[in-house]
């Protein structure tokens, strides 16, 4: 196992193939804390709702925790790609289970149990909520048949794209019709810069954190570094190019 201070060079694969191999609590405890900010973001997609923010973000680490314990490196997923989904399920259950139960017949609920199932399962392809053709296609159904069993259970009247299309979910009917959901992008985007940070040098390095992380303008970040306005423009220049390159490398 190594030592804490070697473990946040581990990459994302040999961190998460060590801590299924040795089920190490100090391990599993660092991945969660570098994982907890998806939390965070996903906590915040659903405030508003009449919860704190506290109530929402201990189900989300929850969920977070269930994900870390069965999450495997070895099927070519990202983990945030596999956590978000769980998060967000564990934190539906929280609410669907504050609200009313509406029951519904027997044989349309094990229909719609087929529906909920390849959507969260699609979710996890995709790395975003599936549309519903796409729902269709996996279940080898017909786009009206998927719409009819939803309406047919009378699990929700859909008059907009704000309401809830499940009565034991929060999903809107905007998520099926493919809309992106920007807590997703968010969370990849994190994981790209912290990757790409291996690549920059410390002087690169302390200009993106005083940049983007502290909103330092690039004159606050000359004065701060004792260098010229025009030296942090090119020095900004490159590291905008450099990224470009990451980006374009890591999609292809």
């Amino acid at each position: 196992m190594a030592v804490a201070k070697e473990i946040e060079y581990l990459t994302e694969e040999q961190m998460f193939a060590e801590y299924r191999e040795k089920r190490d609590k100090h391990l599993r405890d660092y991945i969660i804390n570098k994982y907890l900010y998806i939390a965070d973001i996903l906590t915040k997609k659903f405030l508003n709702r009449g919860v704190e923010y506290d109530d929402i973000y201990q189900v989300a680490c929850i969920g977070l925790l269930q994900a870390v314990e069965r999450y495997d490196v070895t099927k070519g997923v990202k983990f945030s790609s596999f956590a978000t989904p769980t998060i967000i399920g564990e934190i539906k259950r929280y609410f669907r289970d504050k609200g009313n139960i509406i029951r519904v017949p027997r044989r349309i609920y094990e229909i719609y149990q087929k529906v909920n199932q390849a959507r969260h399962i699609l979710s996890q392809t995709l790395g975003r909520a599936p549309k519903v053709e796409e729902i269709a296609e996996y279940l080898n159904l017909s786009e009206e048949t998927i719409l009819e069993i939803i309406e047919s259970a009378n699990i929700s009247a859909v008059q907009s794209l704000e309401q809830s299309l499940y009565s034991d979910d929060e999903t809107a009917l905007q998520e099926l019709v493919g809309e992106e959901d920007a807590s997703f992008a968010k969370i990849e985007n994190r994981d790209f810069i912290e990757k790409s940070l291996n690549h920059f040098n410390k002087a690169e390095k302390e200009f993106i954190k005083q940049r983007y992380y502290n909103k330092k303008t690039q004159k606050q970040i000359a004065d701060l570094l004792g260098v010229s306005q025009m030296y942090i423009s090119r020095l900004e220049k490159k590291v905008l190019d450099k990224f470009k390159r990451l980006y374009f490398k890591s999609a292809n």
